[in-house]
Parts: C-alpha cells; structure tokens; sequence
C-alpha cells in the first residue's frame, strides 16, 4: 500500500490529517481540544484504527499496529505530504492553531531526543493515568465532515 494514492473525499475538512489512538482518554481529550481550539479547521481528523490511519502510518514506514506515537500529515491532500510523529507533531498543531498556542513552538528549539523521550514517558502511561475506552469517539453532526473515514 506503500505506492498507493490516498482516497479522501472532496469535502474533508483540513488540509492536515491527525491521526491519533481512537481509544485513548487523552487522545480523545486532545482531539477534543483540537476540535474547540481550531478557528481555521485546518485539520482532519483519523484514528490510528482506521484503515487510513493504518495506511498512513505504513506508508511513511511506521507500524500500524503501534498506536503509541501521534502523527500529523500535512498538506495530506497533495503530492507535498509530509508526515510529523511524536514531538515535532505536537509543535506542528500548536503551530497551525496561531495565538496563544503557537507559544510552545519554543520547544522546537529542542533535541527531537529529548522532546520524544518525554512523549514516550507519556505515552507508555496515558491509558493508567487518562483511561481507555472500548470504541472510539463518534464525532457529532457538526464536525463529521472533519472527519477521513
């Protein structure tokens, strides 16, 4: 699937696609932040479960099975896709939302090293602290179409 191009209908949200763990408490948090927080709707939305979300990771060389990293595809749309994982997709979002959040870009400055070891941290222990549900969120009427099912 690693050649194969991208079905996403015309009427999809934004022009980055986040894709993150559906059964994640703070994944779900997150998403929901994304989804108050972004005026522009610059972004689509895709669980990791998700056929796409699996295509996706494949395609840039991750495993679909490891719902441990957060990734961010910008301009997903277009031959210019680029993907973002872990760290570096965080300070991408806190980017493309503008004021006050684009604040955190200051974190770029540091080593992906350092900033990817505290996402691990995270990660490894965001079901113990934030939860997990059996299925993943339903998105409402009113942002199903920033959702890439």
């Amino acid at each position: 699937m690693v050649g194969s191009e991208l079905q996403v209908p015309g009427d999809a949200g934004g022009a980055h696609l986040v894709l993150y763990d559906g059964v994640c408490g703070l994944c779900n948090r997150l998403l929901q932040f994304l989804l108050a927080h972004d005026r522009r709707a610059v972004f689509s939305f895709a669980s990791l479960q998700s056929a796409i979300g699996q295509t996706m990771v494949a395609r840039f060389g991750g495993n679909p099975q490891d719902l441990n990293s957060f990734y961010v595809l910008a301009n997903y749309r277009t031959p210019r896709i680029k993907p973002f994982m872990k760290s570096r997709a965080a300070i991408f979002v806190a980017r493309e939302l503008g004021w006050p959040w684009r604040v955190l870009c200051v974190a770029a400055f540091l080593p992906t090293l350092a900033l990817d070891s505290i996402y691990d941290f995270i990660a490894r222990n965001r079901y113990r602290v934030f939860g997990r549900s059996e299925e993943c969120l339903v998105p409402g009427p009113h942002v199903r179409g920033r959702f890439v099912e």
